[in-house]
């Protein structure tokens, strides 16, 4: 006689579930660290302009936003239909930019604060002059590095 027998029963073996709450942890974890949250909703209409030579910037960390453009929908029977500045999550007049700079690059590393950028997302319906005092109040606390930010396109779209 055979000293091996060969398995009557074709079952397959029960899978062990023991290491499954390791498995869901590990996500969880991962998930946590690598998601980054919303900083600011948008309370400003922002329909970006074309251009025709554009650049991308590669280091996220080291740009302050300003958006510029007519209030949102909801926001239109409290500050009209005029361009407004928002900064972070509340609407701003041209004077307070420069103190809001500050307060950004002082929240910055102190290795990243020569390399800070500005950057406008202006809508393109958006005055001129409002741009132009923005920029003053950059000059005032120099924040001379800007950036506009735009969609790639045919730059004769503003036009229409």
């Amino acid at each position: 006689m055979s000293k091996f027998s060969k398995k009557k029963s074709g079952e397959v073996p029960a899978v062990s579930t023991a290491s499954l709450p390791d498995i869901v942890f590990m996500l969880l974890f991962f998930f946590m660290t690598v998601t980054v949250m919303k900083d600011n909703s948008l309370k400003v209409e922002n329909i970006l302009p074309n251009a025709n030579e554009i650049k991308k910037l590669d280091k996220k960390d080291r740009v302050i936003y300003i958006y510029v453009g007519k209030p949102s929908k909801e926001y239109e029977k409290v500050y009209g239909t005029e361009p407004k500045i928002q900064l972070n999550d509340k609407f701003s007049d041209p004077s307070e930019v420069g103190s809001y700079i500050l307060q950004e690059r002082a929240k910055k590393h102190q290795d990243l604060q020569n390399f800070l950028t500005t950057s406008l997302k202006v809508d393109k319906n958006a005055n001129m002059g409002l741009i132009s005092d923005i920029k003053q109040e950059l000059r005032k606390v120099n924040a001379l590095k800007v950036n506009y930010t735009t969609y790639e396109g045919d730059a004769f779209r503003n036009l229409q």
